[in-house]
């Protein structure tokens, strides 16, 4: 008697799932004893139940089998990452590619290969760069030219200051000169005409 294909859904009627579920898990792990046996290979199974009871099987000590199996994960993510670095890595290198390329082209070099709307485009490109230019460098003079004036308005200011210094020090020293002269030093007669030689 040939058993007939099932359609694979979910089974609705509860106890015909339960008794589905006893028979398939244990035909599993048998498979699994199995297989582990006749080819020498490690397996492990894992099923729980619908209400979360735990059925398992390994060939081996479960936990070593669990470390072996996240060591193989992060390997094969790392080689994941590592792919996907060179990946990146070829990206970015033809982007320096194209970079150079159209370096090299505002340079005037590589040309022949331009089309009229590509030479029209680097044509647009330079002028801008060459206004860009230009404004910045009236800018850096102007302010140059303020900077110089600050300086030389600085410096005439120090030397007003130091010439009104050197005067004071002048007024000052004939000041103190005259403080220090007696009263007796200083001539005070009235004489009418020319003076009397002795």
């Amino acid at each position: 008697m040939v058993r007939g294909k099932i359609e694979i859904k979910r089974i609705e009627n509860l106890t015909s799932r339960q008794i589905t579920f006893s028979k398939r898990r244990k035909g599993l792990l048998k498979k699994a004893h199995e297989l582990s046996v006749l080819c020498d290979a490690q397996v492990a199974a894992i099923v729980f139940s619908q209400k979360g009871k735990l059925y398992d099987f390994a060939s081996s000590d479960m936990k070593k089998m669990m470390e072996q199996c996240e060591i193989y994960d992060e390997r094969r993510q790392g080689d994941k990452d590592v792919h996907d670095l060179k990946n990146e890595i070829n990206v970015m290198v033809n982007k320096i590619e194209l970079l150079q390329l159209h370096c090299r082209k505002l340079m005037g070099q590589d040309l022949g290969s331009c089309s009229a709307e590509e030479l029209n485009e680097i044509t647009i490109q330079i002028e801008k760069s060459l206004t860009l230019v230009r404004s910045r460098k009236i800018t850096g003079a102007r302010e140059l030219l303020n900077e110089r004036t600050t300086l030389h308005e600085m410096f005439e200011e120090k030397s007003l200051w130091m010439q009104s210094r050197s005067l004071e020090s002048e007024k000052n020293a004939s000041s103190t000169a005259c403080e220090n002269m007696n009263i007796s030093d200083v001539e005070t007669d009235l004489s009418i005409g020319l003076p009397s030689q002795v």
